[in-house]
């Protein structure tokens, strides 16, 4: 696993606080085993290959990355990364560094309008599409070819797939243990039956997000909100009594919303004047300051580790 760069005056504080995790995950005492355990890998471990598939009537792709060390034998967690408007499943493969994770990863491409793929829930997004479906079959696919731990499996995604990974926290929460949406775009329609929702969720986002900023705005025609009043909404959905802000590191502060019902934690890293970018990004990732003091990728799988699906 890669060493993470962290700046030289926050090292003590960071080594502290980040805690990044180890070189595996935590094993599950109980993992609940997919259909393709026992199956040997089609990709080789260690690599990241296109897939497709069906889904809608519709032919999808994705980029499927597997891990170093996959046999087959052991149920691994799973992470679906979905990207931006006009990005791709690669291109955020190759700026989050979520690949190097002990976790079979997944990174879907959307459907194009006006040339720029999108995904569901934002107003420029195809008009009837439904990719909360595809990424079920997504999961139906992976699952019967590769040994995936069922209660492990995580979404996150950024500015307009980090709006998509906050949809399915509403629509997805019986099947997706737990979300991480970066820099994420919460249009209204990212709002779409959530009466009744409840989610452990992990939000990043600048101060200074010129594209989807963090006091709110509108865009594409669409009001959306502050992220603080966004995350209020959920406090109040996973019915978390109080918050605590504290240092994280040397330009980033993290608020941990405590005593949430039934596991459903909320935490929101919120990076002092940070862009349209992925914390810790190994490539350009949108425009804007990108924090290098920590990874958005290894935070994250930090809080997904500690919430398997128990719902």
């Amino acid at each position: 696993m890669r060493k993470i760069s962290i700046l030289a005056a926050a090292a003590a504080l960071a080594a502290s606080l980040l805690a990044i995790p180890a070189q595996a995950a935590p094993q599950d005492s109980h993992p609940v085993r997919s259909a393709g355990c026992g199956t040997a890998s089609a990709i080789e471990p260690g690599t990241s290959q296109s897939i497709s598939l069906e889904s809608g009537g519709l032919q999808r792709t994705a980029v499927l990355s597997i891990p170093e060390g996959y046999t087959g034998a052991e149920a691994e967690p799973l992470i679906l990364a979905f990207h931006g408007r006009g990005s791709t499943g690669e291109l955020t493969r190759e700026f989050s560094g979520l690949d190097q994770l002990p976790a079979i990863t997944v990174f879907p491409d959307g459907i194009a309008t006006d040339g720029k793929q999108s995904w569901q829930g934002a107003p420029y997004a195809a008009q009837g599409l439904d990719d909360v479906q595809f990424t079920n079959d997504l999961l139906d696919r992976v699952e019967q070819d590769y040994c995936v731990n069922t209660r492990r499996i995580f979404a996150t995604g950024k500015s307009n797939g980090g709006g998509f990974t906050a949809l399915l926290a509403c629509k997805a929460a019986d099947r997706i243990a737990a979300f991480a949406p970066v820099a994420g775009a919460y249009y209204p329609g990212t709002d779409e039956d959530c009466d009744g929702a409840a989610a452990p969720i992990i939000e990043f986002h600048g101060t200074g997000d010129a594209t989807m900023k963090y006091n709110g705005g509108e865009s594409h025609g669409a009001v959306y909100p502050s992220v603080p009043s966004w995350l209020d909404m959920w406090a109040q959905r996973n019915g978390c009594e109080s918050s605590s802000t504290k240092q994280f590191s040397s330009d980033t502060t993290r608020t941990s919303w405590r005593q949430c019902d039934l596991g459903n934690d909320l935490v929101h890293l919120a990076i002092a004047d940070g862009g349209h970018t992925w914390p810790g990004q190994l490539a350009y990732s949108g425009g804007g300051y990108a924090t290098s003091a920590f990874n958005a990728s290894d935070v994250m799988f930090k809080f997904f580790t500690s919430h398997p699906l128990n719902r």
